[in-house]
């Protein structure tokens, strides 16, 4: 029976190997690779999002503004959902419980909206 501890370990590359290998590359090839990637650094770096990261105040503003544009989402879609729902369980006659306690609640948004 065999140990795990007994079990071949895998190579891994030596540092001098991959500066051999590297050192191997032509001038012309590493140059490329070289010029490519600071072309690619480069477009990263213009790029809006990293551009409005950069600056601690325009952070903040972006999201101030995006808490804000949350909010006000959540605040209209749980007024539409809760309205629906009030108005859909309103018109329910055969649940005495549900229907009483739903015609109060609109009876009592629609004297409150009257009276303002």
């Amino acid at each position: 029976m065999t140990n795990i501890t007994d079990a071949p370990k895998p190579e891994t590359a030596k540092p001098e190997m991959e500066a051999e290998a590297v050192s191997a590359m032509p001038d012309q090839d590493f140059e490329n690779e070289l010029a490519k990637l600071r072309k690619e650094v480069t477009r990263l770096n213009s790029h809006r999002f990293v551009r409005i990261h950069n600056s601690v105040f325009l952070l903040l503003l972006f999201q101030l503004l995006r808490g804000m544009a949350f909010g006000l989402g959540t605040l209209l879609g749980a007024t539409l959902l809760v309205s629906m729902i009030v108005y859909s369980l309103s018109s329910i006659d055969f649940i005495p419980v549900i229907g009483e306690w739903a015609s109060e609640i609109v009876d009592i948004i629609t004297n409150r909206t009257a009276v303002d």
